[in-house]
């Protein structure tokens, strides 16, 4: 049975005067899991996890556990400084998470045997579940078929986020049966799910999380044509979600619902006026855009 299935949302950090907007994220958590979702992960890329301090990351963590269920909960651990990393993961562990996401080291493009040694020593500390994110365009390292399965004979590590952008891989490790595998680019959803894989982790899903999570809900049911569907009424707004760098297009349409403020940290830019044209249109003309907006 899988560990991590369905939809789990890689939540946005809002921001309100240069400040974590608390009473925004704790909304924002709430709307979700209204909306169905399986659960959340926080402090990932599309939580601009980069531009907060350990303590803003700890202080999103510690805000979420006050209205999320710890089992669905997900924290990203992400670093290039392996003792920092792990000094990071004993922090996190103090608190009750259902598992932690974590990439490949960032700029240092490391061998295999890097790869496999930095999991490893990652894994080895684990006290939860671990999901590898496997996303080599923002890491600069691509982790091997080979590598890939022999991390995954660690106990620790039970899931993948694929973002490898490799079919082969996705199909193979599938087939393997040894992760549950994440479909971690979002067009790529209804295909990872046909194939067999066990869910998503979708910031797309941010916008009609319940036309998502029905989606999950058909193919696991079999039903391909309804699945069929929906999944291709969502896609010009996922496509539109990612024309711009993540999170800024999901950041405008959370704001056009009223759930955020349009606020990104720096080097992050908010989405372009044009951009933001097109997202407002295809929202209005989505299903499920008439459902009430926060005031």
């Amino acid at each position: 049975m899988p560990v991590f299935s369905g939809i789990w949302v890689p939540l946005v950090t809002p921001f309100a005067d240069g400040a974590i907007d608390f009473a925004a994220l704790r909304r924002l958590a709430e709307h979700l899991f209204e909306g169905g979702v399986a659960g959340l992960v926080v402090c990932g890329s599309t939580g601009e996890a980069a531009a907060l301090s350990e303590a803003e990351r700890l202080a999103v963590l510690d805000a979420l556990l006050e209205v999320v269920p710890s089992q669905q909960l997900v924290m990203g651990l992400a670093g290039n400084h392996l003792a920092d990393v792990l000094a990071m993961q004993r922090e996190v562990q103090r608190r009750p998470v259902a598992g932690l996401l974590v990439p490949a080291p960032y700029y240092i493009r490391p061998s295999q045997e890097g790869l496999l040694a930095w999991f490893g020593a990652i894994a080895d500390a684990a006290e939860v579940p671990l999901i590898l994110y496997d996303i080599p365009y923002r890491t600069g390292a691509r982790i091997e078929l080979a590598t890939l399965r022999e991390i995954a004979r660690h106990p620790r590590v039970v899931a993948i986020k694929d973002c490898g952008g490799n079919p082969d891989t996705t199909q193979a490790l599938i087939a393997d049966g040894q992760l549950d595998v994440l479909a971690g680019e979002d067009a790529q959803l209804f295909t990872t799910l046909c194939l067999g894989g066990s869910g998503a982790i979708a910031a797309s899903a941010h916008i009609h999380p319940q036309q998502f999570v029905r989606l999950v809900e058909c193919i696991a049911a079999g039903e391909l044509q309804a699945a069929r569907a929906i999944f291709y009424r969502l896609l010009p707004l996922i496509r539109l979600m990612f024309a711009e760098a993540n999170p800024a297009p999901v950041k405008s349409l959370l704001a056009r619902l009223g759930l955020i403020t349009d606020e990104l940290r720096a080097p992050m830019q908010r989405s372009s006026a044009d951009l933001v044209g097109r997202l407002h249109e295809a929202l209005a003309t989505s299903e499920g855009a008439s459902q009430p907006r926060w005031a």
